[in-house]
Order: C-alpha cells, then structure tokens, then sequence
C-alpha cells in the first residue's frame, strides 16, 4: 500500500510540473508583447488624436522625452513605448492614425537589431509602417528619423550597443525606404556620433543607448525646422 501510495504521488507530481510548463509555454506564446507594451498601447487607445497632433513615435528612446514640454507645444503627443520594436509599432498603428494627426516623427529599429532580426527584415518592417501610414492617413506628413549610435564602452545594453556598424548599414535602408515612401528622412545619426570612434558621443549618453538632457536638446534643435514646417 505504501509503494503503491509513493507512485500515485510520483505521478500526481508529474502531472503538476507538466500542467504548469504547459501553461506557462502557452502563455508565453499567446502574449505577443511585454507587459509594459500592453500597459502603455492600452493607454494610447483610449487616448485620442487628431488633425492638429504631432506624434512622436517610438521605442524608449522616444517613450523618454517630455516632448511637449521640450517644444512648449501641446499639439505633440508622445507615443513612444519602451523595448518596442517594428512589429510592436505595426500593431499598434491603428488608434494613432484614426485620428489622421498632422505629423508623425518616426524612430525604431535599435531593439529589433538587439534581438537578432536581420537588417532586411528590420528595413521591411519599417517599409510596411510607413506603407500603412500613407494609406490609412495620407495627408499626415510623414519623418523618418535615422537610428541613433551606440557606445559600448560603458559595459551596459551589450545586444544594443554591439550593433553599432549594423545600425549605420540599417541607416543607409532607411533614407530608400523614406524616399519610396514620400516621407522626409532626417539624419540624427551625423548629430549624435563621434567622429573619432565612430560610437554615440559620451556627451550625450550614460549608457550607450539612451540620452541624458543635453541628448534631447540636441535632437530638438535638428527636428525643429520640420516640425515648424507647414
């Protein structure tokens, strides 16, 4: 009776470990993306848009700036979410065109080369956005912005800021891709680089990734003829 008692729990145990890998393994595979793009996509559909609007649109380098208040114009909404990637931006297209705004500044791709998808899948993905813009919002005016540099000297982000090369190539794919699609390409890249190493100018990072203050200023005065374009 004992033996027979010790197999019966064996295999109730079993059945547990194996029931909990299924469903941990199925719930990874229906959540398509983090909790934090699911918290803050959420959010931006029931916040609307409009004719007026300028969106700011991206990962966490773009999630990072208080744009409105860098350009003291509440016309701009930020709809940047951090660790997002081409497909996550994709996805979430629909309730920021629905509002047809008047312009959307446009920057990803850094997290996608971080996790190993290739350039040219990267650069369709971005080709397939800009695509989707034009024709569910044709009159909005449409800026795409080169990846940044990175800067791997400080230890931090190493998928990221090991892609520096792989970001300057992916570059040269985006201004194609903005001049197919009657968007305006605008190099930040030139802005942001140091000519010597060739990586992000510690100036303007802490980590190799994202920027410190002096970063965004920087990055106001290259974007402020265009926002102030008509």
């Amino acid at each position: 009776y004992k033996r027979q008692k010790q197999e019966t729990m064996k295999y109730l145990f079993f059945i547990v470990i194996f029931s909990f890998l299924f469903f941990t393994t199925t719930l990874a595979q229906e959540r398509k993306h983090s909790t934090f793009y699911e918290q803050r996509a959420s959010l931006f559909e029931v916040l609307p848009t409009d004719p007026q609007d300028i969106i700011f649109l991206g990962n966490s380098i773009t999630n990072g700036c208080e744009w409105g208040e860098l350009f003291q114009d509440i016309r701009i909404k930020n709809r940047g979410i951090s660790g997002d990637i081409t497909t996550g931006v994709y996805d979430r297209l629909d309730p920021i065109l629905k509002g047809r705004p008047a312009k959307l500044f446009l920057l990803i791709g850094i997290n996608d080369l971080a996790k190993g998808i290739p350039a040219d899948t990267i650069a369709q993905n971005i080709r397939k956005i800009l695509q989707k813009i034009r024709r569910d919002s044709p009159a909005t005016k449409l800026y795409l912005q080169s990846v940044l540099p990175v800067n791997d000297c400080y230890g931090k982000f190493k998928d990221h800021t090991s892609k520096g090369k792989a970001a300057e190539d992916l570059n040269a794919s985006l201004r194609l891709i903005a001049e197919e699609n009657q968007a305006t390409y605008i190099d930040l890249w030139s802005h942001f680089v140091d000519p010597v190493s060739g990586k992000m100018n510690p100036v303007y990072t802490n980590d190799g990734l994202h920027l410190l203050g002096k970063g965004y200023l920087l990055w106001r005065e290259i974007i402020l003829p265009y926002l102030q374009e008509k």
